[in-house]
């Protein structure tokens, strides 16, 4: 058997290793100006979207709280990403998890999720259609995962209200940016759902330059962060803009909220694809989209450099077969 190498090696330990520090993308083909945009490559995680960042960062404080103790039953709520990556950590941690999520919700994060040995449980909407997911619709598995973590005594997670969520953006998706940029930031754009994303990294790069203009994305006639009424509470943003203000959402924060139709959005994750070879979901879309507004508006100088987030991957809203659905 061979001795110990004399040169350093770049071995993961885990799955955990690989969460964050995602690289940072021009999207120079698709717009050529005014202005940059920079992309946040949160899909290359190995959960495939932005959050396993909050799911590695929710479970080990928990763990080192005493809420959770090793090797005990986790419970969430998932419209699929947040379980996905929830399904990374507590396989890798030695977790039995349990997710309970609308069947209107990608069939694929659910394969995804079992793949990784969790037990999804899905619930038939009442409100919106497959693809189309309404606060209605994710009321009945919240209410189901309330009720399971209280008979089993199972962690509950609970992303919408956990503040460890946007804790782990402000201390990594955050300076990541600042750093990849060099220090310059002139604005940033990211949808909302629970606003763990939006809210940690504005306040992260706001406090190193309060000029930063901070933008949340908003689906037209779901806008509730800008104060409207809900008209159209069925959009393409799975997991976003439930037509609620979420618990860990900062007011303070929120230069602007952009909004951004189901067309614009398809447009955009179509182009991401086809000008910079990227496969990514409806909300990268989205947020592509209002950077673009965001540097056309004038706004901003003509050199200005906005960053977004590419949320998860587009593999996880592939066409599938009727039966799978339901």
């Amino acid at each position: 058997m061979a001795g110990p190498s004399p040169f350093p090696n770049e071995i993961k330990t885990s799955a955990l290793e690989l969460i964050g520090n995602t690289p940072l993308v021009a999207l120079d083909r698709l717009h050529p100006g005014p202005g940059r945009i920079l992309a946040k490559c949160e899909f290359m995680n190995p959960g495939a979207s932005v959050k396993c960042r909050s799911s590695l960062y929710m479970i080990q404080r928990a763990l080192e709280r005493g809420d959770l103790k090793p090797g005990e039953p986790v419970i969430e709520v998932t419209s699929g990403n947040q379980g996905c990556g929830l399904a990374v950590v507590c396989a890798v941690l030695g977790h039995p998890l349990t997710v309970t999520m609308s069947k209107g919700n990608s069939v694929q994060r659910a394969i995804h999720m079992e793949a990784l040995g969790a037990k999804c449980i899905r619930y038939p909407q009442i409100e919106g259609t497959y693809g189309n997911v309404t606060y209605a619709d994710v009321s009945i598995p919240i209410e189901a995962a309330i009720d399971m973590a209280q008979e089993t005594g199972a962690y509950f997670v609970q992303q919408l209200c956990n503040e460890d969520n946007m804790a782990a953006h402000y201390d990594t998706t955050g300076p990541e940016i600042w750093k990849q940029t060099g220090h310059r930031v002139d604005g940033f754009v990211a949808a909302v759902g629970t606003s763990g994303t939006f809210s940690g990294v504005s306040k992260y790069l706001k406090e190193q330059n309060p000029k930063v203009v901070c933008c949340a994305v908003e689906p037209n006639g779901s806008e509730p962060l800008k104060g409207c009424p809900i008209v159209k509470p069925q959009h393409l943003l799975q997991g976003s803009s439930y037509g609620i203000v979420p618990d860990l959402f900062k007011p303070y924060l929120m230069d602007e909220s952009i909004s951004v139709t189901d067309v614009e959005t398809e447009h955009f994750k179509d182009l991401i694809g086809k000008k910079e070879g990227l496969y990514v979901g409806y909300t990268s879309g989205a947020n592509v989209a209002a950077a673009v507004k965001l540097l056309n508006s004038g706004k901003l100088s003509r050199d200005a450099w906005v960053v977004t987030i590419l949320c998860d991957s587009g593999l996880k809203y592939t066409p599938v077969r009727e039966s799978l659905i339901n």
